[in-house]
């Protein structure tokens, strides 16, 4: 392995210790992924400006929570996975989430104690990686719909799906991927009544 490849490897394996993964994946979003996305352009970009605020509000109160948690927002939905120290960080944390504005809802996936190493980290990213890759070669997926975390081998699924039968497929590639533990699925069917249409 060349010494360029090597901090390469280094640098995504610490991005996955730091739980900024979302972060840095969302802001290399471009406005025509954004429109092509069934949440629309103006959902897309107000997630992304909710997903950056409640990184830099995580940041300044505390560099542990921002490195702990992840994040993920869909339509104003805030999904919030990861290991904490305290129940008091846990109860911050939501209580941030949801004083940030346009927060619909905050959905705590957190748990308090436990901790992940740098090798967890890095299976979960691998782990993200494989079932991202496998939706994009579904052609009966329209996979950029979905957003996934792994956090110690529980995949969190959001997003908007068509329609049943493609979120059947979407939760079967997760649960044919290795070392996958639970599969927590937060995905809205495209005419969910409950989607605030604008």
């Amino acid at each position: 392995m060349t010494q360029w490849s090597s901090g390469l490897l280094l640098g995504i394996l610490l991005l996955a210790n730091s739980g900024c993964t979302s972060l840095v994946v969302g802001a290399g979003a471009t406005a025509g992924v954004a429109a092509m996305q069934e949440r629309g352009f103006k959902n897309s970009v107000s997630d992304n400006a909710i997903n950056a605020n409640l990184w830099r509000k995580y940041l300044e109160i505390d560099k542990q929570m921002f490195v702990d948690i992840e994040i993920e927002v869909v339509e104003g939905e805030v999904l919030l996975a990861g290991h904490v120290a305290t129940a008091d960080i846990e109860m911050t944390a939501v209580k941030t989430a949801w004083q940030t504005d346009g927060v619909k809802r905050v959905i705590n996936e957190l748990h308090v104690g436990g901790e992940l190493g740098l090798i967890d980290s890095a299976n979960d990213l691998l782990i993200s990686t494989r079932i991202k890759t496998a939706l994009m070669f579904d052609s009966r997926v329209y996979a950029i719909n979905y957003n996934i975390e792994t956090v110690d081998g529980t995949v969190y699924l959001m997003g908007i799906a068509q329609n049943k039968d493609e979120l059947d497929r979407v939760i079967s590639h997760v649960r044919a991927t290795s070392y996958v533990k639970k599969v927590v699925s937060f995905v809205r069917l495209k005419d969910d009544p409950t989607r605030k249409r604008t």
